[in-house]
């Protein structure tokens, strides 16, 4: 069996050449996809974060406390706190 060369291995295994194959293919569209759910699961995380925060100002005013505002929604009592003094 013949011995090939560095120069030969290396043009066998050229990028462009892997960016054709089926496996880089298939490889780049699932971490496309990942990153797109990735992407979606974060935009869905903040949203739920702004709305919980915009609502702290409405259950003050309906007379909760601190600590209830922040056990119903599930927030750490500091964050709520700093909440309510920065609406003050």
């Amino acid at each position: 069996m013949p011995l090939i060369s560095r120069q030969e291995i290396e043009k066998m295994f050229s990028l462009s050449d892997l960016r054709e194959t089926k496996v880089y293919q298939e490889a780049l569209e699932e971490g496309i996809e990942k990153g797109i759910e990735q992407g979606i699961e974060q935009g869905r995380q903040e949203g739920e974060l702004a709305a919980k925060i915009a609502s702290i100002p409405r259950l003050v005013a309906l007379g909760l406390t601190i600590e209830q505002i922040a056990q119903a929604l599930e927030l750490d009592i500091e964050q709520v706190s700093n909440i309510v003094e920065s609406n003050k």
